[in-house]
């Protein structure tokens, strides 16, 4: 029950009514074809009309050029790998400006996003305006409420990016070139009313337009009424709130409330993410995913889309190119364009030993896809062999300071070796409830070695292919990457497209959303509630082999004729993805344990947060009740939804960037406080613009639509 099956003539009937996406006139509904919209006057072109708004979506995750780097750029937890095409989003440098300087055609500019979303509000005004005309009322229903709750999610993109937008509630005719002025507080209540009128219309559960679970439910409108509230409510919007916050607060806990009586975690974040094993499979199928950008195995036209999980891989095809010989593509995941490269925060923000999180999330060990005669450092490196490890470890932790780390391609020097024989057995042996079985190798040594810290000092960003140099200069290419996106069934063996859902919106987030909202109402003991129900879930569970590890590659790819129609890639695929992790190797002095640590998970208190936390609040200076709460909830945001495309919009409602991106992240170099919370607006689209007598805006009347500082 994927895109194509469900939302392709949705899509056609929306290209027949002349809704064009990317264009300068991003407004422009005239009809180009015979195709009346009195079509849409009827059961069957209405809801054909409101099926293509699950289409609209998918630019946000599925395209190089648009989505990503808005979600999750310039924050605490990302860094620059070795790809600069996106610079500016990750430090903030002059090229963040109203007409934006491309490296290439993989830059995304604010005008991408402007534009994109504009193109769904058009066609949910068009379901708007004609339901009086359907009189089969729970067609009508069911068409307004997805209508209404994808224009407020465009609305909520706009505005939470923006800071304010034109407010085109209206099927626009022609080309319209002249819109009132808006400001924040009127967008976030047109952002509230739209996702209020959704809650209101849809029947709980039981949407099924676009088969489940990709149709938006009560829950999906309740979740992101809540997040608008809570939005409207946090400091961004200090200069106007102060009126309608606790009201705001109380209705956002209301709606939090429904969502998660509505819809039930999963048990294990593996279930949710880690074990993706093709298109259409169990875990797409969670009652926890509230809203995804759903993709199939048809990698053609419109409905082709690139593999997010290829942002967050190391760039394998460099550093380690010895033991993948031409490879870069199917069996990693996608391919390594090394977009995003974890920060020290974001690695030492999770408790190592008892944060199971921490190793479902982040992939540690690769193997060797290609027969390597070694150097005099490993010697022989056979398919399956170990060659890519990260260890993970704490500050405190010098059992092997005495070791060089890094890229035998670059740092010829690495002379890392398993002294007692810590990792686990490779081949795939380890399996999720069972023993961890060790390879009993003392002394293996590993081509490629990376360690978070050594000596003391934090040293994960001096290896592979560096380059000394001022700003600019390329960085590290070999780092840890997120699991979460990862897709082995591509287009092709070394593929750019993907066949996995992006998961947009799930009932995790929820969770933390009601947890801050019940903090700023002053009720801890229930935020405390809230946070554990999601510590315990990350917790290791009893019985649990913590050596083990899965994602979305190697099942997956296994299914795909671009891998299983070829033996030497079959065995490239065995051979790289030996499903096991550093987790022992990570934690030297740990015996091999089978417990739970839920309790050790939830044993905290807001006087005492655990050391991990306590050390990042050091580090920012914060103190107070309030704060302490609030830096360990944007914390725990990190430990729960890292990669998940939503740390900007937090960071950026709660004033934070400042506060922590600037404090955690070293390539945050040019953050302007008095400007940097929302984003230019588009060039373009102000050039455009026109007074009602058809006079171009004055210079004057630009600057008052362009946000401060820009």
């Amino acid at each position: 029950m994927k895109f194509n099956k469900y939302i392709a003539t949705g899509l056609l009937v929306a290209t027949a009514a002349g809704f064009t996406s990317c264009s300068s006139d991003f407004l422009d509904e005239k009809l180009t074809t015979d195709y009346s919209t009195q079509y849409f006057e009827t059961p069957e072109g209405i809801q054909a009309l409101t099926l293509s708004l699950y289409g609209h979506i998918r630019w946000i995750g599925g395209y190089e050029s648009q989505g990503y780097n808005q979600m999750m750029a310039g924050t605490d937890e990302w860094t620059i790998g070795t790809d600069m095409a996106n610079e500016m989003w990750l430090t903030y440098d002059v090229r963040m400006a109203p007409t934006f300087v491309t490296v290439n055609g993989n830059t995304g500019t604010a005008a991408n996003v402007w534009d994109e979303v504009y193109y769904g509000i058009a066609s949910a005004n068009t379901i708007i305006a004609k339901a009086d005309k359907i009189s089969d009322e729970a067609i009508r229903n069911s068409c307004l409420a997805q209508a209404y709750f994808l224009r407020g999610f465009n609305f909520y993109i706009l505005t939470s990016q923006f800071g304010h937008c034109v407010l085109q509630t209206e099927p626009a005719s022609g080309v319209v070139r002249t819109f009132e002025l808006t400001t924040p507080q009127q967008c976030w209540e047109q952002v509230i009313a739209d996702f209020r009128k959704a809650y209101e219309l849809f029947d709980g559960e039981n949407n099924t337009l676009a088969g489940k679970p990709v149709s938006w439910t009560k829950a999906t409108a309740a979740h992101f009424l809540a997040k608008a509230l809570l939005f409207a409510a946090s400091e961004r919007n200090d200069d106007w709130n102060s009126g309608v916050k606790q009201a705001y607060l109380q209705e956002a806990l209301e709606a939090a409330n429904y969502a998660i009586s509505a819809r039930s975690l999963e048990n294990d974040v593996v279930d949710l993410y880690g074990d993706w094993s093709g298109v259409n499979c169990d875990i797409e199928k969670s009652n926890e995913i509230l809203m995804v950008a759903a993709q199939d195995d048809n990698f053609t036209g419109r409905t082709a889309a690139r593999n997010p999980g290829a942002f967050f891989n190391p760039q394998f095809s460099n550093f380690a190119n010895t033991t993948l010989g031409s490879m870069r593509g199917c069996i990693t995941g996608g391919k390594d364009f090394q977009r995003f490269r974890p920060t020290e925060y974001t690695l030492s923000a999770f408790d190592n030993v008892n944060d199971a999180r921490l190793w479902k999330s982040f992939a540690t060990v690769y193997g060797t896809a290609v027969e390597y005669a070694g150097n005099a450092h490993t010697g022989a490196v056979h398919i399956g062999d170990p060659s890519v490890v990260f260890i993970i470890n704490k500050k405190d932790e010098h059992a092997y300071d005495k070791f060089t780390f890094g890229a035998a391609r670059y740092q010829t020097e690495s002379n890392f070796v398993d002294e007692k024989g810590r990792l686990p057995e490779a081949a795939r042996k380890q399996k999720r409830n069972g023993e961890s079985t060790f390879s009993g190798k003392a002394n293996q040594p590993i081509l490629n070695s990376w360690i978070l810290y050594k000596n003391g000092q934090y040293v994960g960003d001096d290896f592979g292919n560096l380059q000394e140099g001022d700003y600019g200069a390329h960085g590290s290419n070999m780092f840890p990457g997120v699991i979460k996106h990862t897709c082995g069934y591509l287009n092709a063996f070394a593929g750019d497209n993907g066949a996995r859902d992006l998961i947009l919106a799930r009932l995790g987030e929820t969770y933390l959303v009601r947890a801050e909202v019940k903090v700023r109402l002053n009720d801890y003991a229930g935020a405390k509630s809230d946070i554990d129900a999601l510590r315990r879930r990350g917790a290791w569970h009893s019985g649990e082999n913590r050596s083990y590890f899965v994602d979305g590659c190697y099942a997956a790819a296994n299914t795909n004729s671009t891998v299983t129609g070829k033996d030497a890639n079959v065995k490239a695929n065995d051979g790289w993805n030996l499903g096991m992790n550093t987790y022992y190797l990570s934690n030297p002095g740990l015996e091999v344990s089978y417990a739970s640590t839920e309790n050790e998970m939830t044993s905290w208190t807001w006087e005492k947060l655990p050391a991990e936390d306590e050390a990042i609040l050091a580090k920012l200076g914060v103190s107070g009740q309030f704060e302490r709460a609030l830096h360990f909830i944007l914390n725990e945001h990190t430990r729960e939804l890292v990669g998940e495309m939503v740390r900007w919009e937090h960071l950026s409602r709660t004033k934070t960037i400042g506060t922590r991106a600037v404090k955690l992240n070293s390539d945050i170099k040019f953050f302007d406080a008095s400007k940097h919370y929302v984003r230019p607006i588009p060039q373009a689209f102000l050039d455009n613009l026109q007074n009602g007598d058809g006079s171009n805006l004055s210079d004057e009347d630009k600057k008052a639509w362009q946000n401060p500082g820009y």
